[in-house]
């Protein structure tokens, strides 16, 4: 009796047990089986919607969470989700998609005028955008729950449901504050329909559009830096007309510009949105223009930062970096005050040894051209970007990357005793040099992510900067220690003097070599850097580009004259 007892007891709990295990397995496995459900109904619903927008004539994007209230321009309830069209605004809920898609039009970038020869107004209720007030009444707009109030697309114009009728000139737009820099739909059109299509023809049309305009185009890349580039697209076709903004990872530069040919010759310009390597690709596309007889064409170019090291758009006062710190509207102000200056553009010819039938390698510099410890750390970054190019995402890491390596080629000194290794020739002329281990060769003020390098400390007179004189400064560093030690104004480089050509002959082994942050390993060679042509540039003189106030009379040395036609100096300074 009481075996069968331990036995009934046993099966007992045997029972409990597998029951345990089938509960504890069933709560696991449901929750798998619903995740991966609603993930394949996403991907599913992300890929029908990839679909939908590019046959759309919005700019739809969509987003699991609004920043803001935001109602439905359809069914006019509040949604927390949905899609948004980055070139007028319009928001839809899932459901309302495709109806906001059939009746709600969006920016018309070609249309003819109206009567009067002016632009219509292209009103959109709703979702204004916050601190805005009415046109007409001055109070603030948008503070009600609910799908209220307007705003023109264009002009950005805001005004009260119940102010409309009271508006003067209702029907006619002034296309707003950045009329000058916008084009305005009608242009397009006229162009569209010109038989004869020169630029004199265009000059004509341009008096259309008012005294001082000036339009522009935005190039900008959407993998460069802090990944800015995607959002900073829509707000510029939000605030312009969506033609005249490109994103470079679908259309090349060259394409692109070709926008420039359609407009009044010498009147363009161009906002490069990236680091300085995008920068280099646009100028790379301007030098074709020149090429194919375009010359007149050739824009302006401007920079909006949004590289690692952006040394260029510091030495032209646009900063080290952008992050959002000020909104796109007051880029466009300082865009409208620039003044044009010319830069100098480089040409480095590599011709490597024992390879004599072959064509030298040729590329175009516009920063600086190094061969030691700091095209060490670029080559050595770039390698580990390659490899893991998620990872590299953010401007902090980029920075902190590059001081890891650094460190490491202080201890290691794969660099040592270049001056063994290469010979130096300034216009000609043999320069001794002391024992180094790399030699920077710059076209502008700033270097390694906002040093000025041929300053130094600031505590030597040094002959002066500019960014048209077509010289070049050369100096040298003991190693990455040195470097870190000019970049916090704790030590001078060595400068080995100024030059209109500069030579280096690479006599053995390979040597870590970068132009503009480019870098790659050259073995035995001959480095020529000769003058190869001038970019027109914008400078923003009003923002001050140094931390320091009281080296702001040292930083009026290496800024660039802000006026169009600087005369380079005489070749008195050609050597230090």
């Amino acid at each position: 009796m009481c075996g069968d007892g331990d036995e009934a007891q046993g099966d007992c709990g045997s029972r409990e047990e597998w029951t345990l295990l089938f509960w504890t397995s069933l709560a696991v496995i449901v929750p798998v089986i619903i995740t991966l459900w609603c993930s394949a109904q996403r991907s599913k619903r992300k890929t029908h919607m990839k679909d939908f927008f590019r046959k759309s004539k919005h700019g739809w994007r969509y987003t699991d969470l609004f920043n803001k209230p935001t109602y439905c321009c359809v069914c006019s309830q509040h949604i927390l989700q949905g899609a948004f069209c980055d070139c007028c605004s319009v928001c839809a809920d899932e459901q309302c998609l495709q109806r906001a898609d059939r009746s709600l039009a969006c920016k018309e970038i070609m249309a003819p005028s109206g009567p009067d020869g002016a632009v219509q107004h292209r009103w959109v209720r709703g979702n204004v955008p916050l601190a805005s007030y009415c046109a007409v009444c001055k109070q603030q707009c948008g503070t009600q729950p609910k799908l209220c109030d307007s705003r023109c697309v264009w002009c950005q114009t805001t005004v009260h449901d119940d102010c409309m009728e009271s508006l003067a000139d209702a029907d006619r737009c002034s296309l707003g504050e950045f009329r000058s820099l916008i084009i305005p739909p009608h242009y397009l059109y006229r162009v569209n329909k010109l038989r004869r299509r020169h630029p004199d023809e265009y000059s004509k049309l341009a008096s259309s559009c008012g005294s001082g305009w000036t339009p522009m185009l935005v190039l900008a890349n959407t993998r460069s830096g802090n990944n800015m580039g995607e959002a900073l697209l829509g707000e510029f076709r939000s605030l312009l007309n969506p033609v005249q903004v490109f994103d470079l990872s679908e259309i090349s530069p060259s394409k692109a510009l070709q926008l420039c040919t359609l407009l009044p010759p010498g009147s363009v310009r161009v906002l490069v949105c990236g680091g300085d390597g995008t920068v280099g690709w646009v100028l790379d596309a301007i030098d074709t223009m020149k090429l194919k007889g375009q010359d007149q064409f050739i824009p302006r170019v401007t920079i909006l930062p949004l590289g690692t090291g952006n040394d260029l758009s510091n030495t032209l006062g646009w900063g080290a970096g952008y992050a959002g710190e000020i909104p796109v509207e007051q880029v466009l102000r300082n865009i409208v005050d620039a003044e044009v200056v010319k830069m100098d553009r480089w040409k480095v010819q590599v011709a490597s040894k024992g390879l004599y039938f072959r064509k030298p390698k040729v590329l175009s510099m516009n920063n600086y051209f190094s061969v030691g410890p700091d095209a060490l750390m670029a080559l050595n970054f770039h390698a580990h970007r390659e490899k893991t190019p998620s990872f590299f995402s953010s401007r902090i890491i980029n920075k902190a990357v590059y001081f890891l390596y650094g460190t490491k080629d202080c201890l290691v000194q794969e660099c040592k005793d270049l001056d063994k290794r290469i010979e130096l020739e300034l216009d000609g002329e043999r320069v001794a040099l002391p024992s180094l281990e790399g030699i920077i060769v710059c076209n502008i003020g700033y270097w390694g992510g906002g040093c000025r390098l041929w300053r130094g400390m600031g505590d030597e007179p040094c002959p002066p900067t500019r960014l048209d004189d077509g010289l070049l400064e050369v100096v040298g560093v003991f190693g990455s220690f040195h470097c870190a030690q000019i970049q916090v104004n704790l030590a001078n480089p060595v400068r080995l003097g100024q030059a209109h050509t500069v030579r280096l002959v690479l006599k053995s082994s390979k040597m870590p070599m970068q132009v503009d942050g480019e870098p790659w390993a050259q073995g035995p060679c001959t480095i020529t850097i000769t003058h190869k042509t001038q970019a027109l540039m914008l400078y923003h003189s009003t923002e001050q580009t140094d931390d320091d106030d009281d080296e702001s009379s040292a930083s009026e040395t290496e800024s660039p004259t802000p006026h169009d036609s600087p005369q380079p100096p005489g070749p008195a300074s050609a050597h230090a």
